[in-house]
């Protein structure tokens, strides 16, 4: 049975950006995207408005327009090495974002084992309640925890902004990646930069912290 859980926002986290600009830019309507972002941080629209917009763009978008626009998108540095490593310890990552499961889920193929995104389907109708929300990452988290016999003890959480607050308050292992003052002020600890390998070193500080002597890591 895996031993430990590591649980990745994505926007923000694992991508500098956001997922509807870098679908936007990719399908030549930026513009668009920057202004729903900009609206939508400033509540000056709903989620439904949002995804609709996002879906406009998207509309003709092929399989492989999203998996080149998914290739070329924003990313940190050493995703795949930090996935590869958390497999080759028997561990668990899973990431949990409110952006799209179309492109979330693409993170599976650089070995997340599991992924979430917001109910948003192209060519499908839209849910009003499509977002996946700050509540539902906690509640997706314990459903993963319960399924592999996991303690909350042995899991880290990596986030940056307010998607996170509820999963950051309820976890006592979190690294706040870029973090906005919130998310850094509940943080067990806090990266800046642009090397996810890093900030999951911090996490491996962490989750080493709460090890019998004896079971400490020996070092060189």
């Amino acid at each position: 049975m895996p031993t430990r859980l590591h649980v990745f926002d994505m926007d923000g986290t694992l991508l500098n950006g956001a997922a509807a600009l870098e679908l936007s830019t990719f399908l030549g309507r930026r513009e668009v995207g920057l202004e729903i972002e900009q609206l939508w941080h400033a509540g000056q629209i709903t989620d439904f408005d949002f995804w609709s917009a996002l879906l406009d763009v998207c509309e003709h978008a092929t399989e492989d327009d999203l998996d080149t626009a998914f290739e070329q998108a924003n990313w940190l540095d050493g995703i795949t090495d930090t996935f590869a490593d958390i497999r080759s310890r028997g561990e668990v990552a899973i990431v949990i974002s409110q952006s799209p499961t179309f492109f979330v889920e693409k993170l599976r193929n650089w070995g997340a084992h599991e992924a979430y995104g917001s109910d948003v389907v192209i060519g499908q109708p839209l849910s009003e309640n499509a977002t996946l929300s700050p509540e539902a990452k906690v509640h997706i988290t314990r459903d993963a925890l319960e399924r592999y016999g996991i303690s909350p003890a042995d899991c880290v959480a990596y986030g940056d902004s307010s998607s996170d607050v509820e999963l950051f308050r309820w976890l006592p292992n979190t690294v706040a990646v870029n973090g906005n003052p919130v998310v850094s002020g509940l943080a067990a600890v806090r990266y800046q930069g642009n090397d996810l390998r890093e900030a999951y070193a911090l996490g491996r500080t962490l989750l080493n912290a709460r090890l019998r002597p004896e079971q400490a890591p020996v070092r060189p």
